[in-house]
């Protein structure tokens, strides 16, 4: 088979919404997304969310995910600008693997730094997280504080002849061929249930990413998703969370890609205030050829998960806090989304 890249236009879309229980309780949306180039339509294409922990310990964790997809952003674009020969996968992906995880990390820590030294914490900080924990969480914090920054990264490079996935922590990647078929270009992480997570914070962090690495020697995804773990978390189980993507599909080719745009920020609030109450970032990455092919169909979804790289040293998950299941059901692109378990903040 040739790895000769088969050149399609792209487009980049999204959003990212406070969650219900946020709103409630005064929290900020600690959730972020980012993506390069800022156009959205020119590869390669960088797309990049986070999700800060929310925890009584992770009090910065917004700043920690603003500072995490900035140094996804960073780390990916220098990653792209490095490589000397775009076609040989095997070094690319080899580089991916060995590097690009502890590179991340690095940058992001530094920057975690950075912003401590400009910004100390305050003693109304402390005080407060001593009041709602113990003083030995106060004394861990202080000793660590990149623990007051925890926050998870997801990252989809796409250039014309591959696509790169990372993953730190809970959250999902999708992708969606052309006829509706879903899978998960990262296999599931056993050890994230409930309201764990690993996380930037870990010691080690680098160990604990998934990267995978797909050549587009033959047809390209139609739409690549991204997603914080507030979107899953807002559906009954996994099978009606993966519809999401062939609905998405499906309203990108009979809607557009404006439209569904436009629509966005309302489907995640809707998901967030019928199901999880959580924050919810979504980034779109679809391939516009594709929106032209026969509509999808839900019945063809499955889920396939490839093997990816993933490092065998398993540091401690970070326990997030918790916010109750909301009661009502609603229709969320054709589907019932409620919550029935718990996530990582604290309703009012």
């Amino acid at each position: 088979m040739s790895d000769q890249p088969l050149k399609s236009e792209w487009r980049v879309i999204g959003k990212s919404v406070r969650g219900a229980a946020h709103v409630r309780s005064g929290l900020p949306n600690q959730d972020r997304i980012s993506w390069t180039p800022e156009s959205g339509s020119v590869l390669p294409l960088i797309v990049s969310i986070s999700d800060g922990h929310g925890s009584n310990k992770a009090f910065r964790s917004d700043t920690g995910a603003e500072l995490a997809v900035r140094a996804a952003q960073s780390i990916s674009r220098s990653f792209l600008t490095s490589q000397t020969e775009p076609l040989n996968h095997s070094t690319i992906k080899r580089w991916a693997e060995e590097n690009l995880p502890r590179e991340l990390v690095r940058h992001w820590q530094n920057d975690v730094a950075d912003d401590l030294t400009s910004k100390p914490f305050t003693k109304a900080e402390l005080d407060q997280l001593q009041a709602k924990e113990n003083a030995e969480k106060c004394r861990q914090v202080v000793l660590n504080p990149v623990l007051a920054y925890g926050a998870t990264v997801l990252t989809a490079i796409i250039t014309e002849s591959y696509i790169l996935y990372i993953q730190l922590g809970d959250g999902d990647i999708l992708a969606v061929g052309e006829k509706g078929e879903v899978s998960r270009p990262l296999p599931r992480d056993e050890r994230l249930f409930a309201n764990e997570t690993t996380s930037l914070s870990s010691e080690k962090a680098w160990l604990d990413f998934h990267t995978h690495f797909q050549v587009l020697s033959s047809l390209p995804p139609a739409l690549v998703l991204l997603a914080t773990d507030g979107y899953a978390n807002s559906y009954r189980n996994d099978p009606e969370f993966l519809k999401v993507g062939p609905d998405i599909l499906a309203a990108l080719r009979s809607d557009g890609v404006e439209k569904v745009n436009e629509k966005l920020e309302e489907w995640l609030v809707d998901a967030s205030t019928n199901g999880s109450g959580d924050d919810i970032t979504v980034g779109i990455v679809c391939r516009l050829d594709a929106l032209k092919a026969p509509p999808a169909s839900p019945s063809d979804v499955k889920t396939q998960s490839p093997e990816s790289n993933h490092a065998c040293a398993k540091p401690p998950l970070l326990a997030k806090t918790q916010v109750l299941p909301a009661d009502t059901e609603k229709t969320i692109l054709s589907h019932k989304s409620t919550k029935n378990h718990l996530t990582k903040t604290d309703p009012t």
